[in-house]
């Protein structure tokens, strides 16, 4: 639900006043999944959003099970949005390689506090938000500027990825719709497992073409020819929202030096970076 222009959001203790609880309850509803932002080292609330969630749950969801907190730890696929968030995160969060399905599976299990994801996808049955970090190009990179048409690619050697990964989807459906089987053309692929694989495999001439971001080609000084513009960001539980880790996260995420950083690579767009939003119908997700 979106909040009217202009409309002031709400502090913990106006939040406290409009449900009626004591202020200290307030952030046992935000583990529950109470929708908030994180500003200024605070959170604060939109009113509208406070009361549909209350009247949906009877602002009496089931608390987090004992001992059910996950470890401070961010599955993704070391985008470098992730990696200058780590960066400026300090030792508050660690990091595990993962693609975008395992990433969500280790979610999933708990096994992990946030997990990289493209889109605000989710997985069914589970309460999460978004933290949106960038919108960001992927595509084919190559050594030269003269990038190969898609119909060239099965005469190519290609640095793909595994069909978990989410970018590994665009390339498919750009070669179907190209008339290209894709599983005939990666039974001979090199299949890496990050980007960082994809271009270093690029530049040491492992294979002549790969699947990455422009962010990463530029880095070691691909060309890149662009597939998409995806939004990227980290899925959390919303029950972990109140746990300190999680408000360092957004707070870096938010902060102008994060967004400074994030203008420096190539194809990012940090608009919007550190918003959090609730992902609230799974059937759409």
């Amino acid at each position: 639900m979106s909040r009217p222009a202009g409309e002031p959001l709400l502090t913990a203790n106006e939040v406290a006043a409009l449900l009626r609880v004591h202020p200290k309850h307030v952030y046992r509803l935000l583990r529950r999944g109470l929708p908030a932002k994180r500003a200024g080292g605070k959170w604060l609330f939109a009113r509208d959003e406070v009361l549909a969630w209350a009247e949906a749950s009877g602002g009496s969801a089931p608390p987090p099970r004992p001992g059910s907190e996950p470890p401070p730890l961010v599955a993704a696929n070391g985008d470098l949005a992730v990696e200058l968030l780590m960066l400026q995160c300090g030792a508050a969060l660690g990091f595990v390689q993962a693609d975008r399905t395992s990433g969500l599976a280790l979610l999933s299990e708990g096994r992990v506090l946030a997990a990289g994801s493209h889109g605000q996808k989710r997985a069914a049955g589970e309460g999460l938000v978004w933290v949106h970090l960038v919108e960001r190009e992927v595509g084919l990179v190559a050594r030269s500027k003269g990038i190969a048409a898609l119909s060239e690619l099965p005469r190519l050697r290609i640095a793909s990825r595994p069909e978990t990964a989410g970018v590994r989807a665009y390339l498919d459906e750009k070669l179907r719709r190209a008339g290209i089987s894709s599983p005939r053309l990666h039974r001979r692929a090199l299949i890496c497992g990050s980007h960082r694989e994809v271009v270093c495999a690029v530049a040491a001439q492992k294979a002549d073409i790969g699947l990455a971001s422009r962010a990463w080609a530029a880095r070691v000084g691909l060309a890149f020819a662009p597939l998409v513009s995806e939004p990227y960001g980290l899925l959390i539980r919303a029950s972990d929202l109140g746990r300190p880790e999680v408000a360092r996260l957004c707070e870096t995420a938010q902060s102008r030096r994060y967004r400074a950083g994030l203008i420096d690579f190539a194809g990012y767009c940090p608009d919007h970076a550190g918003e959090i939003r609730f992902v609230a119908d799974p059937a759409a997700h």
